[in-house]
């Protein structure tokens, strides 16, 4: 048997995760990480923007241990959605900035308490409140890993650039051409299984 130490496990893959997100951000202009992809606006900044929110209230909040970091985004009276997108006066240093902040004390806290502690989720309904740090971190990691996947679409659509980590891109390598022949072999399969869906629909 290998030893494990779940603590250990949890910290990595929860790191692995913060890193491909912050990624996503290097050699991008100040437009760039925070222009909106979507139409409900997804965009890089905005993405580390709520990821810092996350981890400070389910593993600083959530277990007594509220980081000494204003989020005015989360004030009453913010409007709705102010964490998926910084302002202009909310620099990418400023925001990176809290998010690494938030790191240091959700690990603080993932270190100081046993996995089964229990805490208390001010946001949920009453009654079905309460949660184990163990359950809250997955819970964190999940979010992370959601939305690292977000930011590698966004980025590709933005520059190209794909991955999951510098040293681990984690697609065929292949040129411009490679990569355009790709696409049109998807695109015709896709378009005969439409094809096909049709024909089945008039028989």
């Amino acid at each position: 048997m290998i030893p494990t130490d779940p603590k250990a496990d949890l910290r990595f893959y929860l790191q692995s995760a913060r890193d491909a997100l912050l990624w996503k951000l290097e050699g991008l202009s100040e437009y760039d990480v925070r222009r909106p992809a979507t139409p409900t606006g997804t965009n890089l900044l905005g993405l580390v923007k709520h990821a810092a929110t996350v981890e400070l209230g389910y593993l600083g909040e959530v277990f007594g241990r509220p980081a000494e970091e204003p989020l005015p985004w989360m004030a009453e009276g913010a409007e709705a959605d102010a964490d998926m997108w910084a302002t202009a006066d909310e620099s990418r240093a400023y925001v990176v900035g809290v998010y690494r902040r938030a790191w240091a004390h959700a690990d603080a806290t993932i270190d100081a308490l046993a996995l089964d502690t229990v805490g208390r989720v001010p946001w949920w309904a009453e009654g079905k409140d309460e949660v184990t740090l163990h359950h809250a971190v997955l819970r964190v990691i999940a979010d992370t890993q959601r939305h690292a996947g977000h930011a590698d679409i966004v980025r590709e659509l933005t520059d190209g650039a794909v991955g999951m980590r510098e040293d681990n891109v984690g697609v065929p390598t292949g040129d411009t051409a490679w990569w355009e022949e790709h696409r049109d072999r998807l695109e015709q399969a896709a378009r005969e299984a439409g094809r096909r869906e049709a024909a089945g629909r008039t028989r």
